[in-house]
């Protein structure tokens, strides 16, 4: 049996969340399917970064849905980098579009999409979505499922 974990410096331990994004580790293990494609959906509901202007904590329902390539990242890695906007300052396009480039520059994966459903500042919700092309023949992917925010109507 192949040991994943021999890279990794985050999982197995305790781990403290990075002082910024551009500090975040994110790791990745190699595909142990890569000659199969498939779909890998990760759902992160209560993101949280800071308004820029105000500093005031925005909140994000984020959903990554990839296709591997060579490597898959490390859930806890995914967890800490997306930990480490806990105090960053950037606006809500910053954030997601970010987040989505980072993964597709370092993971190279087949197919990309994440979505930033961000929760109302000011009475305006701000849902952002990334795409890095169609998405590959037979794979199934599913509808994201998050509703269209509907305040209390």
């Amino acid at each position: 049996m192949t040991d994943y974990t021999n890279d990794l410096s985050q999982l197995g331990g305790t781990t403290g969340i990075a002082n910024s994004p551009d500090e975040a580790v994110l790791e990745y293990v190699p595909n142990p399917r890569e000659g199969s494609s498939y779909l890998v959906r990760f759902t992160c509901p209560e993101f949280t970064s800071l308004c820029p202007v105000t500093g005031q904590p925005d909140f994000a329902h984020l959903v990554l849905d990839y296709v591997p390539n060579q490597t898959l990242v490390e859930s806890k890695s995914l967890k800490l980098f997306l930990q480490s906007f806990r105090n960053h300052a950037a606006f809500h396009e910053d954030c997601t579009v970010g987040i989505a480039e980072r993964l597709v520059k370092e993971m190279k994966p087949k197919w990309l999409r994440f979505a930033g459903y961000w929760y109302p500042r000011g009475g305006i919700p701000i849902d952002v979505f990334f795409q890095t092309g169609p998405a590959p023949e037979n794979i199934w992917v599913p509808d994201q499922a998050v509703p269209p925010y509907r305040g209390r109507g």
